[in-house]
């Protein structure tokens, strides 16, 4: 069966939730450490909601399975889930704003199979349609490598400090 996307719903966020666990704890123990990879899963790792309310967060489907997630916002926030966040973000204006490519996960036995360049795709051709020329994105340092390939330069390093103490490095890029 073909790798096939579709918007996610509420009813996707407890597997979406399980889906993000297992693609940071399998993907990211190269780049960060045991402590800060539980912390990020905590803090910031998570679904936010808005997106799915948005319309603009999809799942990337293999054989029935869920393989991958991701999406695009027209609203501030750079990265992070529900728990990152006080207040609904603010609308970006497409014609001086950049979308933001958000919440990107692939579970690990699917990694590097084009799952995350698919939903790469899709979200960028929903942005443009919605106005959107540039993309802004907040890159794990496991995603960094992705992000180029797609055309994403690194503008700036953020070092994200979680409520525990840990910090978590992300890496801001843009691409248009």
């Amino acid at each position: 069966m073909p790798l096939t996307t579709r918007l996610a719903t509420r009813q996707d966020i407890p597997q979406l939730n399980e889906l993000i666990a297992l693609s940071v704890r399998g993907l990211s123990t190269e780049y960060y450490t045991p402590n800060q990879i539980e912390s990020a899963i905590k803090y910031i790792f998570g679904i936010d909601t808005q997106l799915i309310i948005d319309g603009t967060y999809y799942i990337a489907e293999k054989d029935g399975v869920l393989v991958g997630c991701g999406g695009w916002s027209k609203r501030n926030t750079l990265y992070g889930g529900d728990q990152h966040k006080d207040i609904e973000d603010p609308l970006l204006n497409p014609a001086t704003d950049s979308a933001r490519i958000r919440a990107f996960f692939v579970h690990p036995d699917y990694a590097r199979q084009g799952i995350g360049r698919l939903i790469m795709n899709v979200c960028e051709d929903a942005a443009k349609s919605n106005g959107f020329t540039t993309f802004e994105l907040g890159a794990t340092l496991p995603g960094v490598p992705l992000y180029q390939v797609m055309g994403y330069h690194a503008i700036e390093r953020i070092d994200a400090p979680l409520a525990d103490g840990e910090v978590l490095g992300i890496v801001k890029m843009k691409k248009g």
